[in-house]
């Protein structure tokens, strides 16, 4: 299982906000992301790059944001790059997961245990959208978590 082991429930259900250590966690994944993000669009700008590194990169952005949003919402969730199977969890749990990254799931298969397989070409300008989307979505939920918290105590 993964990182937080309270019982699943969506932040729609309004827990309350997150703890320091879970936001200091979804901080370190939306870096991550973004890095993955920056990534993507430095090696699309060579010609000679192949899809399966652009791709790796695409999806891992995604897969950190959509842990972002479960870690933010206190959901367990195992160690996996299946991005159908976070989306489905973030969903059976009251979050709100953007249609573009439900749909993501086309990006699963550039995941690193796949990378070695033979794929069908990646759609590089749909990567970067759904990418860009998660990253997005991301940053605003760790952005309304930190607005959540309490102000410190002088």
């Amino acid at each position: 299982m993964g990182q937080w082991f309270i019982t699943p429930c969506g932040r729609a259900r309004f827990l309350p906000a997150p703890s320091s250590e879970q936001l200091d966690y979804a901080n370190m994944l939306l870096d991550r992301a973004a890095s993955d993000s920056a990534a993507v669009h430095v090696l699309m700008a060579d010609e000679d790059m192949l899809d399966d590194v652009v791709g790796f990169h695409a999806q891992q952005a995604v897969e950190k944001a959509l842990k972002v949003a479960l870690v933010l919402s206190d959901i367990d969730f195992p160690n996996s790059h299946d991005l159908r199977e976070l989306a489905d969890i973030a969903a059976e749990n009251g979050l709100s997961v953007p249609s573009s990254i439900q749909a993501a799931r086309w990006l699963t298969p550039w995941a690193a245990q796949l990378r070695y397989e033979m794929l069908e070409p990646l759609d590089r300008t749909a990567a970067v959208s759904v990418m860009n989307d998660a990253v997005t979505w991301a940053r605003t939920l760790v952005q309304q978590a930190e607005s959540e918290q309490d102000p410190p105590e002088d």
